[in-house]
């Protein structure tokens, strides 16, 4: 086993990690920029470094800086967390390369369900269904028109290199197609240095589901069910549950079974997600997320597994503490991810808290690095908790989230907590009737 981590991130996922670390007995190094000196991973974690000034750049982006820093206090490992250089192929490499674990998978994995195109090639040959599409990247707008007559209107452009929405725009016909195809371009050179787009068919109502999946170095892999993440702005996740409310036991059992074969052909080591699109009974794949999961705490609730824990044995060498017939499902967990954001224009509130208080009781975790009297630094991602509800029901489930949003207390900048309750009042959600274009319906609305 690991004796020190260092972790490579900042904010609620790197104290969860300090958490995971301090229950398996290994100590841990916390990295931080001038701007989180403060921040409560650094006054958690055994030993701090700081590795640059406020701009993620020069920091939490900074591999130097953070291999010095791994180097300086004699670390075994270096857990990425999620976001940053988390799914950085070459940053696994070079960890490697200098002596240090990677907690994560083989960064030929990464590099191959980094690329959209080459991922969703990859796939189809495991045998996942995947959506109809353009068979490669679309070099000019003309083989852009070429592939979407051959799908059908509607379609939908992809960066080759993307997530998180950036580089993705929908054309209903040839004149919306143009615009949309320069647009993509744009956006996915500007956001990943690679302006490579593909195209999809634009499926009209469908859900977003994905399954969590674990691999080991011993040849055994496994799923931990699906969450439904269909509640989104763009392209965002804002609300994520499992089980799906729109998945029968067949379907959620043939998912995963599938899922977890395929990891199991592709020789894959650690945490990941395989991500899908469900529509009128059919599942189709779109990416794969090496690495740990925003969201991964809503498999915790329904799980009672650690699967921050799990990474870290997996990555020492170690078998996976469980054979697929040994996870079971209990009841029913919703998460909100709460942002420093204006509930209604979504405009960044970054500040001091002024009073903070965070809703308990049976059945209720929060993830958050907030503490009162912090400032929220203006130069990171907006997410500053999640809520994670869980209980034996879907509906107990729902009461319990609408009493710990009441109770949620979060003074002195704007949060989208008012957002959260205006959904899970309203009947379609409720009811479990929604898709993955629902919220940007609702908030058109108003």
């Amino acid at each position: 086993m690991f004796e020190k981590i260092l972790i490579a991130n900042r904010g609620e996922i790197a104290l969860r990690i300090v958490r995971a670390c301090r229950e398996m007995g290994i100590r841990t190094v916390a990295v931080h920029s001038t701007a989180d000196e403060s921040a409560m991973h650094v006054r958690f974690a055994d030993e701090s470094v700081c590795i640059g000034p406020p701009a993620a750049r020069d920091s939490y982006l900074n591999i130097p800086a953070i291999l010095s820093a791994a180097a300086l206090t004699g670390a075994d490992a270096i857990h990425p967390g999620y976001g940053f250089l988390s799914e950085n192929a070459q940053f696994a490499r070079i960890v490697a390369e200098h002596g240090f674990a990677f907690i994560g998978p083989a960064p030929e994995h990464i590099r191959l369900m980094g690329d959209k195109v080459t991922a969703k090639s990859t796939m189809r040959e495991f045998g996942l269904p995947t959506v109809p599409g353009s068979s490669g990247a679309l070099p000019t707008e003309e083989f852009a028109r070429a592939a979407a007559q051959k799908i059908g209107y509607p379609v939908l452009i992809k960066a080759a290199a993307g997530g998180g929405g950036k580089g993705m725009k929908a054309a209903f016909n040839d004149e919306e197609l143009r615009e949309a195809y320069q647009l993509a371009r744009s956006e996915a050179r500007a956001a990943f240095g690679n302006d490579d787009v593909y195209m999809e068919k634009y499926l009209v109502r469908p859900r977003h589901i994905e399954v969590q999946l674990i691999g080991d170095t011993h040849g055994n892999a496994l799923h931990f069910g699906e969450r439904d993440c269909s509640i989104q702005r763009r392209h965002q996740k804002v609300i994520e549950e499992a089980p799906s409310p729109g998945l029968n036991a067949d379907q959620r059992e043939m998912i995963g079974a599938l899922a977890a074969n395929v990891i199991r052909k592709f020789g894959y080591r650690g945490v990941g997600t395989i991500e899908f699109l469900y529509e009128d009974g059919k599942f189709y794949f779109i990416e794969m997320n090496t690495r740990l999961q925003i969201e991964h705490t809503v498999t915790e609730m329904i799980t009672g597994i650690d699967l921050v824990r799990e990474q870290i044995r997996v990555a020492t060498g170690l078998p996976l503490s469980y054979k697929q017939e040994d996870v079971q499902f209990q009841g029913h967990a919703i998460e909100c991810r709460i942002n420093a954001e204006h509930p209604e224009s979504f405009i960044p509130s970054p500040g001091k808290i002024a009073g903070y208080h965070a809703p308990g009781g049976l059945g209720v975790r929060v993830d958050s690095a907030l503490y009162d009297g912090y400032r929220i630094p203006p130069h990171y991602d907006s997410m500053i908790a999640k809520l994670i509800v869980h209980g034996a029901t879907r509906n107990e489930c729902l009461l319990r989230l609408k009493r710990s949003l009441e109770e949620f207390v979060i003074g002195g900048i704007q949060t989208t907590l008012p957002l959260h309750q205006r959904i899970i009042a309203q009947p379609d959600f409720i009811n479990g009737d929604y898709d993955i274009h629902w919220l940007e319906k609702f908030l058109g609305r108003g």
